[in-house]
C-alpha cells in the first residue's frame, strides 16, 4: 500500500470511533512505524485490525496491531503471552491463548519506553520465527 492508501485504510478501520480515538489510532500507527520501521502495514478491514507484519496477507508474520474501540485503542501483541515474563506487571492484558494487549486511552502512553521495548522484542521474535 502507498501512504495515501494506508491512510484511507486506517481511516476506514477507525472511521466510526470518536475523534479522540481516531487521533489515538493514527498516533499509535505513527509510533509503531517509528519503532519498527521495516514492518509493513497490513489492514484487515473485516477484523478492524491495523496490523504490523513481516509477511503481508497472512497472520503468520503479524507481531502487533492497533484496534479502535468506542473509548480506547488496543495495542495488540499477537504473541503477547510470550512477552508476559519481560513486561512490567499488569501492562499486558487479556486472557487468550496467544494475544495480549495494552489499553491506550492517552497519547502520552505511546512515549512509554516499556511499550516501545515490548514492540521491539515482539518484532524481533517474529523476524526470527520467519527465518
Amino acid at each position: 500500500m502507498g501512504a495515501a492508501n494506508d491512510e484511507a485504510a486506517i481511516d476506514a478501520v477507525a472511521g466510526t470511533a470518536s475523534p479522540t480515538v481516531r487521533r489515538l489510532v493514527h498516533d499509535a500507527v505513527a509510533m509503531l512505524r517509528a519503532v519498527v520501521p521495516d514492518a509493513q502495514l497490513d489492514v484487515d478491514a473485516a477484523a478492524k485490525l491495523i496490523g504490523f507484519t513481516f509477511a503481508p496477507g497472512t497472520y503468520k508474520g503479524l507481531f502487533a496491531g492497533v484496534i479502535a474501540h468506542r473509548g480506547h485503542v488496543n495495542l495488540m501483541f499477537s504473541n503477547g503471552v510470550e512477552l508476559i515474563s519481560i513486561a512490567p506487571e499488569h501492562l499486558l492484558q487479556g486472557t487468550g491463548k496467544k494475544a495480549r494487549h495494552i489499553t491506550l486511552t492517552d497519547p502520552d502512553q505511546l512515549a512509554d519506553h516499556e511499550i516501545r521495548q515490548l514492540l521491539r522484542v515482539a518484532a524481533e521474535r517474529t523476524r526470527v520465527s520467519l527465518s
